[in-house]
């Protein structure tokens, strides 16, 4: 295995690719997103330990999702239990992935407490309380969380993006993987930058305006029936892209030529 440098445009090529793994299965990988979506719901109703197990296990879902990628290029059946086949793995690689779990919550709640000393969080309590109408100043604290996380939250995606794959399938300990993901996102960059561009307009531009134009037409209940469907298929289409992130930086070209 060893690095490789893409140009810029793979970013587009890599949504491209995903969408192609997506039609091997659309059902199962669909299955997959709305199992951890309605899981991540449930255990934000358990205060605190709820969010603390979610960002624990995410590392493990990762290799899951990504495990059940390999699968449906190989014409197999995915199943639910594909989630835990990290923990399925030996002792060391288990460990391992719960370390990189550790890590990562560890890494969130350092972001969250950043940013708890840049924003006024008390003045957002009431948005998700009451149905009073939003304040300029709640909305610029909105607009300060978003910016702020965002930025806050690159550092911890690149040292998460490939790490659980190179510490489940590579058998790296978990500082090499922390550091070979990060350099391999940094070294893509270009392809990184348009990839997550194109997904913002698709997962958040695109359903932002057909609210919108929902509202304009005073359809705005009828727009969740339209958006909540679309938004699933383009979260569970990200997903699959993942997959050919992995292709594209890692993999020997042999390999990566299944997606083209």
């Amino acid at each position: 295995m060893k690095l490789n440098v893409v140009t810029p445009k793979e970013g587009y090529a890599w949504i491209r690719q995903g969408i192609w793994l997506f039609k091997q299965n659309p059902l199962g990988f669909l299955m997959l997103v709305f199992m951890y979506v309605f899981a991540a719901q449930l255990a934000v109703l358990v205060p605190v330990v709820g969010v603390f197990a979610v960002l624990l296990i995410t590392p493990t879902l990762s290799v899951g999702f990504m495990t059940a990628c390999r699968q449906a290029i190989q014409k197999e059946r995915i199943r639910p239990m594909v989630y835990l086949s990290a923990l399925k793995a030996s002792p060391l690689i288990r460990n391992r992935i719960l370390q990189l779990g550790l890590i990562y919550t560890t890494l969130i709640l350092f972001l969250s407490f950043i940013l708890s000393m840049l924003v006024d969080f008390e003045l957002l309590i009431p948005i998700m309380t009451s149905d009073k109408p939003i304040s300029p100043e709640a909305i610029r604290q909105i607009y300060l969380i978003l910016i702020f996380g965002g930025l806050l939250y690159i550092p911890i995606a690149m040292l998460m993006w490939f790490s659980p794959i190179l510490v489940a399938w590579e058998n790296m300990s978990v500082p090499q993987a922390l550091f070979s993901s990060f350099v391999a996102c940094w070294t893509n960059r270009g392809a990184f930058f348009i990839y997550l561009v194109i997904w913002g307009v698709i997962l958040i531009a695109i359903p932002l305006i057909v609210g919108m134009s929902f509202d304009a037409v005073d359809l705005s209940q009828a727009a969740s029936y339209f958006i909540a469907p679309l938004s699933m298929a383009g979260l569970t289409v990200m997903h699959c892209s993942f997959f050919a992130t992995w292709k594209a930086c890692f993999a020997e070209k042999e390999s990566a030529t299944l997606l083209a």
